[in-house]
């Protein structure tokens, strides 16, 4: 049986990497290790921030893979250490957020076993481009030019 898509009109042309965009976050979404806050500092600006206690800088990565910002954790097993109570995880983790087009990372800094990775939105302009119309056959002489308006982005 084959899935319902959401894109599947034919006239949502082109959007098909929204829905393999969606079945990522799906997938990203189970695990809630390590915990985290996202926060709008400014109209341009995000943070992300997560709770890393016990991670050294060493042991964390912050990676952008095609439009996912991806940070991973990772500490090395102490074998002198000899623990009576071990309460307090020394698990990896990978924890991925999808970006949306133009978005940036401005930078990632260690602070208190908080994470924080500071996110730039531009802002987009609107872009007016001419389209060409050809008379008679596709790739033929005597174009005429069309302008086509842009839409203002929304964000």
């Amino acid at each position: 049986m084959s899935r319902l898509s959401l894109f599947s009109s034919p006239l949502l042309l082109g959007f098909d990497h929204f829905e393999r965009t969606l079945d990522r976050v799906a997938k990203s979404s189970v695990d809630g290790y390590p915990p985290y806050n996202i926060e709008q500092i400014s109209d341009e600006r995000l943070r992300i921030t997560l709770a890393v206690a016990g991670f050294a800088s060493d042991d964390l990565s912050v990676q952008i893979e095609d439009n996912q910002l991806i940070i991973r954790g990772k500490q090395a097993d102490d074998r002198d250490r000899a623990y009576l109570h071990r309460g307090i995880a020394a698990r990896q983790f990978q924890r991925a957020f999808v970006l949306a087009e133009g978005i940036e990372v401005a930078g990632a800094s260690l602070d208190n076993g908080l994470l924080h990775v500071d996110l730039i939105r531009p802002t987009v302009e609107p872009k007016i481009r001419k389209v060409e119309i050809r008379r008679g056959q596709p790739g033929g002489a005597g174009a005429q030019q069309i302008e086509v308006p842009a839409k203002k982005a929304t964000v």
